[in-house]
């Protein structure tokens, strides 16, 4: 690649928890989104009751949502929550990454995963656990080149193409 292809500076990332009420807003925007973009719905999820009480089961010091600005603009969005119901001990799952298409590839959802993975593990969680789809390839190289492996289900999910991951907080 020559340097008339690169980019003249990659944009400023800026990763925030949710410390507002404009936060929360701007997650349940997201998270909205991120919805839509699937293609299917999450009611299986409880997904309404899960925007209605945001934070909810993501509050600290259990879970964590992240958002993530680019120059400022909201970018996208990941979270981790208590895992218990689970043949895993010590587990959180990771939900919700996503980032808007205008975005990708300056390494936004690279960085909220690593951001998510070490706060996971400074909370004192030891696995991370999470499902993604057989359309998200990129996603899943990413969870691959972090160290994520598949694993059976470890909860019902009725959508065909479901991977279920597993990382190790070491």
């Amino acid at each position: 690649m020559d340097s008339e292809s690169l980019p003249a500076s990659l944009p400023d990332i800026v990763l925030r928890p949710l410390s507002t009420e404009r936060d929360i807003s701007l997650a349940r925007e997201i998270f909205q989104e991120y919805a839509l973009s699937l293609g299917f719905d999450l009611s299986f999820q409880d997904f309404e009751n899960e925007l209605a009480t945001l934070p909810g089961d993501y509050a600290e010091p259990d879970g964590l949502v992240l958002l993530a600005f680019v120059d400022e603009h909201l970018a996208g969005c990941g979270a981790f929550r208590p895992q218990r119901d689970c043949d895993y001990a010590n587990a959180c799952e990771m939900k919700r990454l996503y980032v808007r298409p205008s975005f990708r590839g300056f390494g936004v959802g690279r960085q909220l995963t690593e951001a998510l993975l070490e706060c996971a593990k400074n909370t004192g969680y030891t696995t991370m656990l999470l499902d993604t789809m057989d359309q998200m390839d990129l996603a899943r190289e990413l969870y691959r080149s972090l160290g994520f492996e598949e694993i059976p289900p470890y909860y019902f999910n009725p959508m065909p193409g479901t991977h279920y991951l597993k990382a190790e907080l070491v």
